[in-house]
């Protein structure tokens, strides 16, 4: 039977994903309804710039008063989508208190905070869900701690930020420089006046902390996650990555060790081979490949980002909170009963690219491999090319722990007849 009494939602930021929330709340009124058995009514908007117009939403609604709005103890869900850690933090713990559940997309609160706020949905036998902080509209939260839930997953390999997938992409089919192709970017809206939180992993670490969580069941907070960007790739690193048969993105790796005791989560520019699925993703695109023991490999692909595509996943949250408001129960909450470690960035093996400028004589090569073999580094593959006493030396090697790669790049400084590193790039994918 249809419940006439509507649930009532709270907006807390109207900004380009908030009134798009709003906007689809509107126009979809009756099919929400349908959906959750019940209407939704939108009953307050907390915003900072009051006087703006927001086409569609009555100005009576709007307020800065975010605090009283969830305090107000009539809010059923609260959909926070301000991002930051504070005020968001204080307002989602408020809404818990006053008898809120909430709706978040909010991927760097979650990632430093997530375990307090799932106790205090917990304690306050509220809703936590965050469908929208990883990946935009692509459904992947729900089916990581769902779907898969009666499966082992060990690994969550993704590209999970549009803008540095844009510029990457940009380089690699172009071969514009770093610098041009961030310029397009920004020209294009894909980038912020600021694009230090995207280039330099901030934001895909976050949400690789989130996804590591949830896929092995344990703790995982963004001091956890080992970051590199990408603003030191070059035209000349896809040139050597094109050799390979390969090409550059932006990745989080979630890892389960091979002996099940720990876990690893990172974000890095990497080699990838052109037949892996995530080589073709293009422009502003994210996907995300899961390798589970029973499922296999599964891949997640859609827009990772923008108003609506995001708002998509917030309405999906916002319908299965509200059904759960309506039958009395709450969702699946934080499940992170493994308590595994995460190991340090050391402990990773994988394969690496390296690229020397060295002199161009006899021995130089032997010299360099020796270093390899003192440390444990297998070498795959070397190619030397050079002339007038300069020459460059590319160096692919078989999997070893990124602390001996470090040891022996470390040592490889300190020799006569190496100029310099010219880059390092890891190879996955294989």
């Amino acid at each position: 039977m249809m419940r006439t009494r509507p649930l009532k939602v709270a907006l807390l930021g109207c900004g380009v994903v908030g009134s798009e929330v709003a906007r689809i709340m509107t126009t979809h009124a009756d099919d929400l309804t349908a959906r959750i058995g019940a209407p939704v009514e939108l009953a307050g908007v907390a915003v900072r710039r009051p006087s703006k117009v927001r086409e569609g939403i009555d100005p009576a609604l709007v307020t800065t008063d975010a605090t009283a709005l969830v305090k107000r103890g009539d809010i059923d869900v609260i959909v926070e989508v301000i991002g930051g850690i504070e005020p968001a933090r204080t307002l989602i713990t408020t809404a818990f208190e006053h008898g809120a559940s909430v709706v978040s997309a909010n991927k760097a609160l979650l990632a430093q905070d997530g375990a307090a706020l799932h106790a205090a949905a917990v304690e306050h036998g509220r809703d936590l869900y965050y469908e929208a902080a990883v990946a935009g509209a692509i459904p992947l939260i729900r089916p990581l701690r769902e779907s898969l839930a009666g499966d082992k997953v060990n690994r969550v390999l993704g590209i999970v930020n549009g803008t540095t997938n844009f510029i990457l992409d940009k380089m690699d089919s172009t071969g514009a420089g770093y610098q041009e192709a961030l310029d397009e970017a920004t020209a294009l809206g894909y980038a912020e006046a600021d694009p230090t939180a995207d280039v330099e992993g901030f934001d895909a670490a976050a949400k690789a902390a989130i996804l590591a969580g949830i896929a092995f069941h344990t703790r995982v907070r963004l001091d956890d996650v080992y970051r590199e960007g990408m603003t030191e790739v070059t035209a000349a690193d896809f040139a050597s990555a094109k050799e390979m048969g390969c090409t550059i993105k932006l990745l989080a790796i979630c890892e389960r060790a091979a002996d099940g005791g720990s876990v690893t989560a990172r974000v890095h520019p990497a080699m990838i081979p052109l037949d892996h699925p995530l080589a073709s993703v293009r422009g502003a695109y994210n996907a995300v490949f899961v390798e589970a023991e029973a499922a296999g490999q599964l891949m997640f692909y859609g827009p990772g980002a923008g108003g609506a595509p995001t708002a998509s996943a917030v309405l999906g949250d916002l319908v299965a909170v509200c059904r759960n408001k309506l039958a009395e129960s709450t969702g699946p909450g934080e499940s992170a009963y493994t308590q595994l470690p995460v190991s340090p960035m050391g402990d990773v093996v994988t394969r690496y690219h390296i690229s020397l400028d060295v002199a161009d004589k006899p021995g130089v090569l032997a010299q360099v491999a020796t270093v390899f073999a003192e440390h444990g580094v297998s070498i795959d593959t070397v190619r030397q090319s050079g002339k007038d006493g300069e020459a460059s030396l590319v160096v692919v090697t078989h999997r070893a722990a990124d602390a001996a790669l470090t040891g022996t790049v470390d040592v490889l400084r300190g020799l006569d007849t190496v100029r310099g590193v010219a880059s390092i790039m890891r190879v996955e994918g294989e």
